[in-house]
């Protein structure tokens, strides 16, 4: 077995815990977002256990790469990455959403360790990481940054003023991943807000682009831990995604934006998430 098999291999368990896990606190809460937590877990463990440098004993190391989870309301698959990673016990799970519980709606740096920045209105995170890679271009400092959007945030011009100035200052260190699984709350990105070509939009403000299957662990992997020196400019990973992946009844259906399961359909979803 290659070190990089083994690697997928630990990848894709956690992948599976993190769904079955986030699922699980969604049906506790009846409250929560799975049909994005599911488009983007396997990109979230990719960065934790394949990619990012990063302590959970030390969620302050200055050297550690940065994460930042543009796309804030996906907290399911956010904070069962940040447990399985070891920055806070698992217990910690049982509380998601509940009164005064670390684990709310959106992620906030004052409850948990291992958040970067309060985020929740979307097109906040990418201005933020932006600024954070240009700290580390100014100081020397060898760390990434990653910052993961969803695709429908695209439509904020917030993100857009973040690319013009990552392009500009050739943010080598600034990962962008977009989660583009096409859906948002109630229907497609298409019919909200067209935005293809998105790949040759973020050319023009001088990106290097890649366009990967989301749910394929091994292109994942190999994209996002290609070293960026050298590379000159900022790197948008467009990931093609299934919202709901993993659970037929919620795959590319946009109500599971924000739907919750009944007590059947969370049966249903556990014996199909093996």
């Amino acid at each position: 077995m290659t070190p990089k098999t083994e690697t997928v291999d630990r990848i894709r368990e956690k992948a599976l815990w993190m769904r079955r896990t986030a699922f699980a606190m969604v049906h506790r809460a009846q409250l929560g977002h799975p049909g994005g937590d599911f488009s983007a877990i396997d990109i979230l463990a990719t960065l934790y256990f394949g990619v990012m440098r990063h302590d959970a004993t030390r969620p302050d190391w200055a050297e550690r790469d940065r994460f930042i989870m543009s796309k804030g309301h996906a907290t399911g698959a956010l904070y069962t990455a940040l447990c399985a990673a070891g920055y806070f016990p698992e217990g910690w799970l049982q509380t998601y959403m509940q009164p005064r519980s670390k684990l709310n709606g959106h992620p906030n740096r004052n409850y948990l360790p291992g958040i970067e920045t309060n985020t929740g209105p979307l097109g906040h995170g990418f201005p933020v990481a932006t600024g954070i890679a240009i700290a580390g271009q100014l100081t020397g400092a060898d760390y990434r940054t990653f910052v993961l959007t969803g695709d429908g945030e695209q439509q904020e011009g917030s993100n857009w003023e973040a690319a013009m100035t990552a392009g500009f200052r050739k943010l080598e260190n600034l990962t962008l991943i977009i989660d583009r699984n096409r859906l948002q709350q109630g229907q497609s990105t298409e019919e909200t807000s067209g935005m293809e070509p998105l790949d040759e939009r973020y050319r023009a403000f001088g990106f290097e682009v890649a366009v990967v299957d989301g749910h394929d662990l091994g292109a994942l992997l190999d994209v996002l831990s290609a070293a960026p020196k050298g590379r000159g400019k900022p790197l948008c990973v467009i990931a093609n995604t299934v919202k709901g992946k993993g659970v037929s009844f919620m795959e590319n259906q946009a109500k599971w934006h924000h739907g919750v399961p009944d007590d059947a359909q969370f049966a249903q979803a556990m014996k199909e998430l093996v």
